[in-house]
């Protein structure tokens, strides 16, 4: 299975911005309900687009700088990046349907 990788402010550019597929990147604390109860359904879609898309996770705590940057207030916060720019956001827990639907547009 897949593993998510978990992004910072140092290495988002490399992991993210330049990379070959499309990434999505869940913007989560440890301190959020709603961002651990989506996590195992990124860590599904993770196996699930192995090779086509990539799954992060940036701790918003630990990597302020890109949150803000990208204008994260609520979280979990879950965007779609393709060729290094934002092209879909999903805010809130939200069901798997609606993460396969955002991903199937991109791959």
């Amino acid at each position: 299975m897949a593993d998510i990788v978990d992004v910072t402010d140092s290495n988002f550019e490399a992991e993210v911005l330049q990379a070959e597929q499309p990434v999505i990147v869940d913007f989560w604390a440890e301190w959020c309900a709603p961002c651990r109860a989506i996590a195992p359904i990124i860590k599904e879609l993770a196996g699930e687009y192995d090779g086509k898309a990539k799954m992060v996770k940036l701790n918003v705590d630990d990597s302020p700088k890109t949150a803000g940057n990208y204008g994260i207030r609520s979280i979990p916060s879950v965007l779609a990046f393709k060729n290094g720019e934002v092209v879909e956001q999903l805010m809130g827990a939200r069901p798997k349907s609606a993460f396969v639907e955002m991903i199937d547009k991109l791959v």
